[in-house]
């Protein structure tokens, strides 16, 4: 390597230290999308402390899940096992995070009702956490003698061997119920299509928006994009998740208001020609991250 390379490689290397060092510790312009971020936290935390306090938090009724009692005995009467499927992804997934956070409230009323519970997965972490969940739920019923970990088994990482065997076992065993709550993709209609033709009670939740059409077309209840991740707060009616629901809501609320406010004000200042106020909305719109 010559002098002048040398040379030339040192430069670089200052010229890069000094943009590291010139860097912004915050991206500029933001400061919007911060104090938006800082109000929802805000909103969240004074719905858990209001939840917590003893305020009545009021979640509207849920017919998917009001139905999970009518399911569960049914299959009880009938002397069927009941089916639940927590979708096909791991617990990275927030949907497979909710599908077993209602795996276990579904796992006490089965437990209450001395019914025979199966749940495939498609992940081993999947399996220990469902394994975890149902047999809290045992003995938060009363019955841990009736928890059989051999019910909540490991079947295969491959999509579609997964709905093959677990296809496979619903015409086998003939579940009298099915729940389908997690993150689901082709296989959807695959499941539904077989619980439907062996007559069982179908209840299905995901916010996989391509696949709510085939269960709703083939369950008898599907819960849709967020009443999924509501059911556990409704089913629990625990402060800390009710309050998260309100404090979720006043937000949403919040940010209407703003849409409708940032819409009115530019409408007027398109036909008023307020260049002032013009401005103005330029600028929130470029402080939220839009076009200038």
């Amino acid at each position: 390597m010559t002098f002048a390379s040398v040379a030339l490689v040192a430069q670089d290397a200052a010229a890069a230290a000094s943009a590291g060092a010139a860097k912004p510790l915050f991206v500029e312009g933001r400061g919007a999308i911060a104090l938006a971020l800082l109000l929802v936290s805000a909103a969240i935390v004074g719905g858990i402390l209001w939840a917590r306090s003893g305020g009545r938090v009021a979640v509207r009724r849920m017919a998917g899940l009001d139905a999970v009692d009518e399911a569960v005995g049914r299959a009880t009467e009938m002397g069927r096992p009941i089916l639940y499927v927590p979708g096909i992804m791991d617990m990275d997934n927030i949907m497979t995070v909710a599908g077993v956070t209602i795996l276990g409230h579904v796992a006490r009323t089965v437990a209450e009702y001395d019914a025979d519970l199966e749940v495939p997965t498609s992940r081993s972490i999947v399996m220990a956490s469902a394994r975890a969940a149902v047999q809290s739920a045992y003995l938060a019923a009363g019955r841990p003698e009736g928890y059989n970990p051999d019910r909540i088994y490991y079947v295969s990482d491959e999509q579609f061997a997964y709905v093959a065997a677990t296809s496979g076992m619903m015409a086998r065993r003939r579940p009298a119920a099915c729940f389908y709550f997690g993150c689901f993709f082709a296989e959807s209609l695959i499941l539904a299509e077989n619980g439907n033709a062996i007559g069982a009670i179908q209840i299905a939740g995901t916010a996989e928006t391509a696949q709510l059409p085939f269960f709703v077309a083939a369950c008898d209840y599907t819960l849709i994009g967020e009443e999924f991740f509501a059911a556990s707060a409704y089913l629990s009616g625990e402060p800390d998740q009710l309050g998260t629901l309100l404090g979720q809501d006043l937000a949403k609320a919040a940010c209407w208001l703003a849409v409708i406010a940032a819409a009115a004000a530019g409408t007027i200042a398109a036909f008023a020609g307020n260049g002032s106020l013009a401005a103005g909305v330029a600028a929130l719109r470029q402080a939220m991250g839009g076009g200038g």
